[in-house]
């Protein structure tokens, strides 16, 4: 028994053991995000989780983030490892049946073979669907895709709150001298109950700008569901618009309550799929069309681009800097930026990225569970 195990027969989780050790990188100082650490379970599996050296490389491969990491990686890996005595030595080979999944893979603690009895033995590991939620939108099948389609139900856009000048009863804040006057004038005079007030709130508006372009097919329809998610949430507070070569209103199309047939009717209003990005021409006309005139005002602006601009990136941080002047926030996804290795280098995103409050990964599905979070708090 170790000094990690709580009994003889303790049976514990893979994923477990495996994503403590990435709390113990990060703790030691190597930078580890949750994609580098579902990047390293799916590697661990392909390269065999029964095996200690093919858990070490899968694990240098994906957490490390340089060469200054790999001195740490080292002594992080054997210190957890060998606290825990070690992971098993691999197995005698069998003629593999069928390829498993991750979440079949089995990762065996102690130092045999793990069919002796009273063997500590670890059972793998992740489950498919959370794998899926960390997969690049861009990269995935046509399966997975459909599968990924379903699971956007699990995203609860909240719209943020702004304050009003009204205001509504509460438990506590200022004292509401007029209803508390009328409660004792009811009392013929005689001291009431005091009655507190607070300024009342409402939902904020939410501009979505979707970039349609040819360098974001990959992402586009993931986009526009993320919308029509964010749309069917916002009562009416949330407007989207896709930008190429021209902008488009789609906010028609993402109220259909049928995502399919929100992306459908989106389809056929978009001319200009795929083209070419000038973003400062479309951000101008679409500041001068609908954002200065109040769309904009206050609101919380959320692009979504990689940045790559054919037109003048000059133009482009104008037009940023001239929407962060009218709105409330200014939310610039990209759905490279959390991927290893990205710098933000494009001329696009070099103009942009003085004018914007928050800059996110928009790649994955759990990056947009992050940009939920990140809009509702704004």
């Amino acid at each position: 028994m170790t000094p990690h195990d709580d009994g003889p027969t303790t049976r514990r989780q893979p994923d477990e053991v495996l994503l403590g050790f990435t709390l113990a990188l990060r703790a030691a100082g190597v930078p580890v995000t949750q994609d580098r650490a579902q990047g390293f379970l799916a590697a661990a599996a392909e390269l065999g989780a029964g095996d200690r050296r093919s858990t070490y490389l899968a694990g240098r491969a994906t957490l490390c983030a340089g060469p200054d990491d790999l001195e740490r990686y080292d002594q992080v890996f054997h210190a957890y490892f060998d606290a825990r005595d070690g992971l098993p030595r691999p197995r005698p080979s069998q003629p593999p049946t069928t390829t498993p999944s991750l979440s079949q893979l089995p990762l065996d603690e102690g130092s045999g073979t793990g069919d002796e009895p009273g063997e500590d033995v670890l059972r793998a590991a992740a489950s498919e669907v959370e794998v899926l939620r960390h997969r690049d939108v861009a990269a995935l099948t046509a399966a997975e895709k459909h599968r990924v389609a379903g699971m956007f139900a699990t995203l609860h856009p909240r719209p943020p709150r702004r304050r009003t000048a009204r205001h509504q009863r509460w438990h506590r804040g200022q004292v509401d001298a007029s209803r508390t006057l009328r409660a004792s004038l009811r009392r013929m005079g005689e001291p009431a109950d005091i009655a507190w007030r607070r300024r009342g709130t409402r939902p904020r508006r939410v501009v979505l700008l979707v970039d349609v372009s040819g360098s974001m097919s990959g992402y586009a329809d993931a986009l526009l569901r993320l919308a029509h998610r964010f749309t069917q949430a916002g009562g009416g507070t949330v407007e989207t618009f896709t930008l190429g070569t021209r902008v488009t209103h789609v906010t028609r199309a993402m109220r259909l309550r049928d995502p399919e047939r929100a992306l459908v009717a989106a389809g056929e209003t978009v001319p200009d799929w795929s083209g070419g990005t000038r973003l400062g021409e479309t951000l101008r006309f679409f500041l001068d069309r609908w954002g200065q005139r109040g769309m904009a005002r206050g609101a919380v602006v959320v692009v979504f681009s990689d940045g790559w601009e054919r037109g003048d990136p000059t133009l482009l941080g104008e037009q940023m800097a001239r929407l962060r002047r009218i709105a409330h926030r200014v939310v610039w996804v990209n759905p490279h930026r959390g991927k290893a290795g990205y710098e933000p280098v494009q001329q696009g995103v070099v103009a942009a990225l003085p004018h914007c409050d928050d800059f996110v990964a928009g790649h994955s599905l759990a990056t947009f569970a992050e940009l939920v979070e990140v809009v509702s708090r704004a």
